[in-house]
């Protein structure tokens, strides 16, 4: 009779990457590494920041730049229910990846799209008078009753039935049941705690709430959330707090980093002083210089902001651990770094430098390119090997 020799094999083991996405690393300028346990823990902060409010996520953007279907599978894992989107595309990729979750579509119904919203089991936030007819109008012939959000403005100017229009409104919408399951507004300057449009608007809608008793209510975005009780209402909608961006400009950052951004050196070559580096000639050699290429611009969302001239400067990247600055204009597919500091041979063609992460964080890149940590995240290319751990 034959034998079988059982051979002991060790159990798999847990990288920690749940899925990679985009052309291969060793074909790829840079990789784009998204951590969704710092996501997952992100929401988790600010959910218990907000209780008892519900903590809903603002997804919209593709998930600020770093996919909505990953996104939307690791918030609905810990718990998340909520999700607001700004189109219907989008709504369609999160009800794809979050069968049960209620999705709101922050810029409403555009005309002849009410079929939709059946289909996908979406909910418009209505934001004029005149989208509320279409709505009611589309509802009373399809017989649909999925329901809509009611857009306040409180003081943004920019999306919303005005405070008086809200006030006509409402005894129609409670007498006549027009389905409206939420009464939401927008803070302008949640960022800046101290601005008294803060306190108005707060004012402004706890008495709008009073009229639409019975109906859940939001108002506060990522800053809003630190502004405390009073501006949680029911539901709070965090965005770009959860993708680690500082909710509460000038102190510590209670966010996790999410992004982790690398780029891959092509060329190290030698400039002599006073030679110039770049398109325009705006960055010249004040020395003997060697700067480092990457392979990384403003295609891949390098902001072509983070370029410097020979009067100002612009961002930096982490270069064999130390900050390094961007040499002349970014272009659409390159960059040149300054590693003149550097010791002869510490970055070598091939070598990967850190656009963000590590002591390189998110706002201080969007301060370097004079913007914000949202146009950095939505602007990330699609060129990146991209990376998603859950650790």
């Amino acid at each position: 009779m034959a034998t079988i020799d059982l051979i002991e094999t060790a159990p798999p083991v847990d990288t920690g990457i749940v899925e990679k996405d985009g052309p291969p690393a060793a074909q790829a300028g840079g990789t784009l590494t998204i951590d969704l346990g710092a996501l997952a823990a992100n929401w988790q902060t600010l959910r218990r920041r907000a209780t008892p409010a519900e903590c809903a996520a603002v997804v919209k953007a593709n998930a600020y730049g770093l996919g909505i279907e990953p996104v939307v599978h690791a918030l609905a894992r810990e718990g998340c229910k909520t999700f607001f989107v700004a189109d219907l595309s989008e709504a369609r990729r999160v009800r794809a990846a979050a069968p049960d979750a209620a999705i709101y579509v922050l810029n409403g119904v555009m005309p002849g799209s009410g079929p939709e919203f059946s289909v996908i089991k979406a909910k418009p936030v209505i934001s004029s008078t005149v989208e509320l007819a279409e709505w009611d109008a589309y509802c009373a012939a399809s017989g649909w009753r999925g329901g809509a959000a009611l857009h306040v403005d409180t003081g943004m100017n920019r999306l919303g039935v005005s405070i008086n229009e809200a006030a006509a409104l409402a005894p129609r919408i409670r007498a006549e049941n027009h389905g409206i399951h939420l009464l939401m507004s927008h803070f302008a300057c949640a960022e800046e705690t101290d601005n008294p449009l803060n306190e108005r608007q707060i004012k402004l809608f706890r008495e709008v709430r009073l009229l639409y008793r019975g109906i859940p209510s939001s108002l506060s975005n990522s800053s809003g959330i630190f502004l405390g009780d009073a501006a949680h209402c029911d539901v709070v909608r965090p965005g770009v707090a959860l993708y680690g961006v500082n909710p509460t400009p000038g102190k510590p950052n209670p966010m996790r980093p999410v992004i982790d951004l690398k780029a891959r050196v092509i060329q190290v070559r030698s400039v002599t002083r006073g030679e110039t580096v770049g398109y325009s000639a705006t960055w010249t050699a004040r020395r003997a210089t060697r700067v480092a290429v990457i392979a990384a611009g403003y295609a891949d969302g390098f902001l072509r902001a983070s370029g410097s001239t020979d009067e100002t400067p612009g961002g930096s990247a982490l270069v064999a651990g130390r900050l390094c600055p961007i040499a002349g204009r970014v272009s659409m597919d390159l960059s040149t770094i300054d590693v003149s500091d550097l010791p002869e041979g510490a970055v070598r063609r091939g070598d990967m430098v850190t656009l963000i992460g590590d002591d390189l964080p998110l706002d201080e890149v969007a301060r370097g390119a004079s913007t914000i940590g949202y146009e950095v995240l939505t602007s990330l290319g699609r060129r990146y090997h991209r990376v998603y751990r859950r650790d």
